[in-house]
């Protein structure tokens, strides 16, 4: 999926706003289906808002949408997709990005 690659880069490169619009014109189309694929989709764009709002010091913001991002994207979702190895390293991927930083311990209240 070109955009996930697309997704990817821009999380890199900080661009937060522009990851999610990258992502959210491959969810749109599918937005009313509900089915397990656009809901992990979906929980990726709440990814990328949580890292935008974090970059922009709203810590609770970022905390509800972190959450929804944890709520939407499960091993159990996932496995269910046609996209599972994909869904599955940008998991990973973002993962890393909210630990790096500590975001997760933040949002999360990890100990």
């Amino acid at each position: 999926m070109k955009e996930i690659e697309t997704f990817k880069e821009l999380i890199n490169e900080e661009l937060y706003y522009e990851a999610h619009e990258a992502l959210e014109e491959q969810w749109f189309p599918i937005r009313q289906i509900k089915n397990d694929c656009c809901l992990v989709l979906k929980g990726f764009i709440n990814a990328a808002v949580s890292l935008e709002l974090y970059k922009r010091d709203k810590i609770e913001q970022s905390k509800k949408i972190y959450l929804v991002y944890l709520k939407y994207v499960t091993q159990n979702r996932i496995i269910k997709t046609n996209n599972q190895h994909i869904f599955i390293e940008l998991k990973e991927f973002l993962d890393k990005k909210f630990n790096e930083r500590e975001i997760d311990t933040i949002l999360y209240n990890k100990k």
